[in-house]
């Protein structure tokens, strides 16, 4: 999902780009003789006129006639000064208004990133709110696109973790009253500060799941959640990923809930790569991939669930090379890998358990060459199509108690 972002040599679309006076007075001039003369001459081979007779005397009308010919000219040729000089004054206009909405933005940026770096978590969620706002109403994509920036940074940034609970001293008695207090302190600044974060994740997927060239809509964005912790609920049920890029490589999923039930993922580029699934629920339920790049490549799925059920797989690419199952729940069933290429290729199964029942397999589109099945469940009994690109070499013989295959799949014994 790869966006076209303007280079900053570029000018913007608002910029005021204007040709000077005399060279678009000429330009002007001449592309008015020019459709004069071609409606001049239009109208005489429509009338059918073959010659103009030359020998007939100058009389006082046609005098006349040439005379007011003459005025109409000049106030032709007045009316295209006025309307260059009107058009000139428009573009002037315009430029200045998008300047001044940039120097507003600004300002009010600034101020937004202040309130983020303050002290207080409550003036910290003001600058989160302050900063959604400004990409809402930016005056173009790259300010925009820097209001979204910010806010991923902000999830980047390194934070202190949960405290827990106040343990009690070695003899069973329980701590003094001011360590007691500092701990609250601590656990009510940790509770805070995961506030504002959350309410960033949310504020993302309300943004994503906006139809694409509506006001408020983030769709075609950029957006880097590399190595953020995913804690709380990022929902982007019904979005459409058709440009930008999202990154969520190694980010780790602990708890709490992303949703891509009904998104669409037509086009770019959506990456998990290194990611970790610990605990957290993630669903792709009823997602469509048809024409994107997914990278789930090195991811580890250790424990919780994620679901891909109902998903369909078409003209897309797929990436779980090198991917561990160790512990988590993963459901492909009733999915459709009817084209493109999704890859388990190198991928290790050793704990958890891994569900295709329901699926459809056509053609090669999937692969296993070279996967582990050390562990854990896999259900492949129940799909239908012909077996996946490299399984049945990867299961080898005899087949692990823990993957389950279909009959009609299983070697024949003579």
């Amino acid at each position: 999902m790869t966006v076209t972002r303007r280079s900053p040599s570029v000018p913007n679309d608002r910029e005021l780009r204007l040709w000077r006076v005399g060279r678009a007075l000429t330009l002007s001039f001449f592309v008015a003789v020019l459709v004069a003369g071609c409606i001049f001459m239009g109208l005489v081979y429509l009338l059918d006129f073959q010659e103009i007779d030359n020998t007939k005397k100058l009389d006082a009308k046609t005098l006349f006639d040439l005379v007011k010919l003459s005025f109409g000219v000049v106030a032709g040729a007045g009316a295209l000064v006025a309307l260059v000089v009107a058009y000139r004054r428009q573009r002037v206009d315009e430029a200045g208004a998008h300047r001044d909405a940039t120097r507003l933005h600004t300002e009010r940026f600034s101020q937004a990133v202040d309130k983020l770096g303050s002290d207080s978590p409550a003036v910290r969620l003001g600058g989160v709110h302050a900063l959604a706002g400004l990409a809402d109403d930016a005056p173009d994509d790259d300010l925009r696109q820097t209001c979204i920036d910010v806010l991923c940074a902000y999830l980047r940034l390194p934070f202190s973790p949960d405290p827990g609970d106040l343990p009690t001293l070695p003899d069973g008695t329980p701590p003094p009253e001011e360590r007691r207090d500092a701990h609250q302190d601590k656990k009510n600044r940790y509770l805070a500060l995961r506030e504002v974060r959350h309410t960033i994740l949310r504020l993302i997927g309300e943004h994503y799941r906006i139809p694409k060239g509506t006001h408020r809509s983030w769709q075609e964005c950029n957006l880097d959640l590399t190595g953020v912790t995913i804690d709380g609920v990022m929902d982007f049920t019904g979005a459409t990923f058709s440009g930008g890029d999202v990154h969520f490589d190694g980010a780790t999923f602990s708890g709490g809930s992303v949703r891509f039930d009904g998104a669409t993922f037509s086009g770019g580029s959506v990456h998990f790569s290194v990611a970790t699934f610990s605990g957290s629920s993630v669903r792709f339920t009823g997602a469509t991939f048809s024409g994107s790049d997914v990278h789930f490549v090195g991811t580890n799925f250790s424990s919780g669930h994620v679901l891909f059920t109902g998903t369909t797989f078409s003209n897309s690419s797929v990436d779980l090379f090198a991917a561990r199952f160790s512990g988590s729940d993963v459901y492909f069933g009733n999915t459709r890998f009817s084209g493109g290429s999704v890859r388990f290729m190198t991928t290790t199964f050793s704990g958890g358990s891994v569900h295709f029942h329901g699926a459809t397999f056509s053609g090669g589109s999937v692969h296993f060459d070279d996967a582990r099945f050390c562990g854990g469940h896999v259900y492949l009994d129940g799909t239908t199509g012909p077996a996946p690109s490299g399984l049945l070499e990867a299961v080898g013989t005899p087949i692990p108690t823990e993957v389950h295959l279909r009959p009609d799949w299983l070697p024949v014994i003579t």
